[in-house]
């Protein structure tokens, strides 16, 4: 898949989120979504925050550390200072004016974007990315924000095929999982198999006793941390799957946990 491709699909996966939020009311954008201590403004704020500081990693590579440090120095004041560092300048404003904040923050990113190559690589906070993984990590966040905004609100975000960069990227961060967790991966693979919203089949590793089988908007739910695996269709055989899959996490930074099971 060509860069551009991966662009294109970012770019439709914002819009439809804008599609949930341009609707709402100030009061809906001040409710609590599942992430702790954010309401859906807060979700914006941070979307808006990394849209343009990933537009300055590709505009600016020389730039870039500086917010890195600034980051990591926020960071020295708890989950609250970070809150604050990164959400503050746009968690205040008003509603239309920090909706006007993120297209222009989903702007500037298109833009930068528009430029790389196959095979740019880009700063980010831990290793370079290369172009595509970037893009799809983009992707990623704002699908995975997302979700909490329409599970607040109670609004209606149809899947679509663009959710197999999740998928893949759920895949190929399992021992991700592990490593951050300061955990060894279990030795082998898991296979799994995951049925697209088209109805296609999606595939990835090869093992006939470990697997994982269902819809691929469940697996991407739960390697987003935003479903635990027990409150989904999703099919687990072997050790291996389930092991993995109650501790999924397809995106950086310090090893959390998901929601736990509902019980219902």
């Amino acid at each position: 898949m060509d860069v551009s491709e991966v662009l294109a699909d970012l770019l439709a996966e914002q819009q439809a989120l804008d599609d949930v939020v341009a609707p709402l009311t100030a009061e809906q954008l001040a409710l609590p979504t599942p992430s702790p201590r954010w309401t859906v403004a807060d979700q914006l704020a941070h979307l808006t925050y990394f849209d343009r500081n990933a537009a300055l990693a590709i505009t600016d590579p020389e730039a870039f550390p500086d917010t890195v440090a600034a980051l990591f120095e926020a960071a020295g004041g708890g989950d609250e200072g970070v809150d604050e560092f990164v959400l503050g300048a746009w968690r205040r404003l008003p509603p239309a004016e920090l909706l006007a904040a993120w297209r222009e923050g989903r702007r500037q990113l298109a833009d930068a974007a528009a430029t790389l190559a196959n095979d740019t690589r880009i700063a980010w906070y831990g290793p370079s990315m290369g172009s595509k993984s970037f893009l799809t990590a983009r992707l990623m966040e704002v699908w995975a924000h997302g979700q909490d905004i329409v599970d607040t609100v109670g609004a209606d975000r149809p899947a679509t095929d663009r959710l197999r960069h999740i998928a893949q990227l759920g895949y190929i961060t399992r021992k991700w999982s592990y490593v951050n967790r300061r955990m060894e991966a279990p030795e082998g693979d898991v296979a799994v198999v995951l049925t697209a919203p088209s109805g296609a089949v999606w595939t990835w590793g090869e093992d006939d006793e470990n697997r994982v089988s269902g819809p691929a908007l469940d697996f991407c739910l739960v390697v987003t941390q935003r479903r635990h695996v027990d409150d989904t269709s999703l099919v687990l055989e072997g050790e291996r799957a389930r092991d993995w899959l109650v501790r999924a996490q397809a995106f950086a930074g310090p090893a959390t946990d998901g929601p736990a099971p509902r019980g219902d």
